[in-house]
């Protein structure tokens, strides 16, 4: 619950031709007169001066006496207020934040580097100037604590040697874990009047003590995944082809040869190089 107020005080605008009339009229009725009772008029004008306010576009002043919140200027211009108010700025705008890279260690113990990028702005200026210490240092802190907390929930990739079947992961599923960072976030921001515009992660990678073995697990695993759909074609046109040869009778192939045909249409199809033919320029039964 929002303890906000909103302060709509008087224009600055009237007070600042008074200010200029005491204070210059002082001074000029000094000098025609030649009397000192004129500089109460200027000390007067001075006292004035403490209460104008100046608030700009995206920015806030909120406003106190003696210890007790009075409200919140939101609304941008020139005012004046009591003179004695303290007057704390905050800006309304809002503002990026990258964080540090931190190293963590996700769902399965692996170390990554993680950071973020938030972008927030001052929802509640009650909140951010009397519920934290320092609402800036405060988001930074947050934000440190979400992206960890964060990490360890999901794993960083799904490998299946592991017996891991999560359908969300760090690497791939940037949609649900950015989501998942912005809901972490709110709930911790929301005590300081924060609210959280954008948040993703900005930068993700293993830690460098195991990013080369990584690397070679996730080169196996292309490679295996690769030799797989490679087999499974491979397999698929010797069958296609042993179909056509016997529905078209080109040639009768007994079982020793049709085995060794697939065995050698399968070293063609699956190996990784360019297959060296051997011209047989005798008969078919030498």
């Amino acid at each position: 619950m929002s303890n906000e107020k909103v302060s709509n005080p008087s224009s600055g605008y009237l007070m600042l031709f008074v200010f200029l009339l005491l204070f210059f009229g002082g001074i000029a009725a000094i000098f025609i007169t030649k009397s000192p009772w004129f500089i109460a008029l200027i000390i007067f004008a001075l006292l004035l001066l403490p209460g104008f306010v100046l608030v700009n576009p995206n920015g806030s002043r909120v406003l106190l006496l003696f210890g007790k919140y009075i409200g919140t200027i939101r609304k941008n211009g020139l005012y004046w207020v009591n003179p004695f108010y303290i007057k704390q700025k905050i800006s309304l705008r809002a503002r990026n934040f990258d964080s540090e890279r931190l190293k963590v260690n996700d769902k399965l113990g692996n170390p990554i580097i993680i950071s973020t990028i938030l972008v927030w702005r001052v929802r509640d200026t009650h909140k951010a100037a009397f519920d934290v210490d320092n609402y800036e240092n405060f988001v930074r802190i947050q934000t440190d604590a979400a992206v960890r907390e964060l990490a360890s929930k999901y794993p960083y990739d799904n490998f299946a040697d592991e017996g891991t079947d999560e359908d969300i992961t760090l690497r791939s599923s940037m949609a649900e874990v950015n989501e998942a960072l912005e809901k972490e976030l709110e709930e911790r921001l929301d005590i300081a009047g924060i609210e959280v515009l954008e948040s993703r992660i900005g930068y993700l990678a293993y830690a460098n003590e195991i990013a080369s073995a990584m690397l070679r697990r996730q080169q196996a695993t292309a490679i295996v995944a690769a030799r797989h759909k490679i087999v499974e074609g491979a397999v698929s046109m010797v069958e296609m082809a042993l179909e056509e040869l016997s529905r078209k009778e080109i040639i009768t192939l007994d079982e020793e040869r049709k085995a060794a045909m697939v065995s050698n249409l399968m070293v063609i199809l699956c190996s990784d190089k360019d297959a060296s033919p051997v011209v047989n320029t005798g008969t078919l039964n030498t």
